[in-house]
């Protein structure tokens, strides 16, 4: 039996005309403008990119405060008001590790939609941004220094990696928080809620390269490989009922559903991985 999950994406009406890159992401400049105002205490909403309402009040309440008209629009002026935070644009400069500011947010969306940084993004380029844009270059084959100059912003700019092959729903449940932004961090799989001990099954044929608790958050997990650079990911099990090293066929079950590791309820936490990289798993189950 195959699931389909609905998702309604709200479609908002841009007060920014930023440019965004080809895929599902957000504008990275929304996304660094939103990151600017939780900085100062005006938005709480999740950092997404997309510039709707909640968005607009945050930049009308900055407004406000710094005795502008409060149109909601982010022109010279209110950038101004920005102070040095919102100085450089993405690609205006290199970045670095000590660097912050915009530039830097912008950046760090963009890694976390190629699936190499989980958040929190803050603006500032620190040991975390340095180690996911390092991963970033080497999985890109281009020069791994974890400095961010035109290079690696141009490649950052093209379309986000996908799956390379299909998979099947790993258990009988709704979708719950999808891919993607989730509060001021990203989410880099899918949650499906579902109750103590449901049946996780083995979204295609793969060998199981991981078995038990995992060394982060993630609980109880367990990691297939399945060739082409593709790892399926289970995580928050109560059960793990594979082993490091054996096959398992489309189906098979793998464990059951629980809540270890950091988690506020039963579910299955599903990541695909493309050469290390998170893709979002939606397209790939369809």
């Amino acid at each position: 039996m195959r699931l389909r999950a609905f998702i309604a994406l709200p479609v908002l009406l841009a007060v920014l005309t930023f440019a965004s890159p080809a895929g599902a992401m957000g504008s990275p400049n929304v996304a660094a403008l939103q990151v600017t105002l939780w900085n100062r205490g005006l938005y709480h909403a999740t950092i997404d990119g997309v510039k709707g309402p909640l968005t607009t009040a945050a930049v009308r309440r900055l407004q406000r405060r710094r005795g502008l008209v409060p149109d909601g629009i982010v022109g010279p002026k209110t950038r101004r008001a920005l102070g040095r935070y919102a100085r450089y644009r993405l690609g205006d400069r290199v970045l670095f590790d000590g660097t912050w500011g915009w530039d830097v947010a912008a950046l760090q969306f963009r890694l976390a939609w190629h699936g190499f940084l989980y958040g929190p993004f803050d603006g500032r380029f620190g040991t975390r941004t340095g180690a996911a844009l390092f991963r970033y270059q080497r999985w890109r084959r281009i020069g791994a220094d974890g400095v961010a100059g035109q290079a690696t912003i141009r490649t950052l700019s093209e379309p986000v990696p996908r799956s390379r092959l299909r998979f099947s729903w790993p258990i009988r449940a709704s979708v719950g928080d999808p891919f993607g932004p989730r509060g001021n961090r990203f989410h880099p799989g899918i949650d499906f809620p579902a109750a103590w001990n449901t049946r996780v099954g083995a979204a295609r044929q793969g060998r199981v390269v991981f078995a038990g608790w995992s060394s982060g958050d993630r609980g109880r997990l367990v990691i297939v490989s399945h060739g082409y650079g593709m790892r399926s990911f289970y995580a928050h099990l109560n059960r793990v009922t594979v082993r490091a090293g054996q096959h398992v066929a489309r189906g098979m079950r793998v464990g059951l559903v629980g809540s270890s590791g950091f988690s506020t309820g039963p579910h299955l936490h599903f990541e695909l991985r493309r050469r290390g990289a998170a893709v979002d798993p939606l397209p790939a189950l369809r």
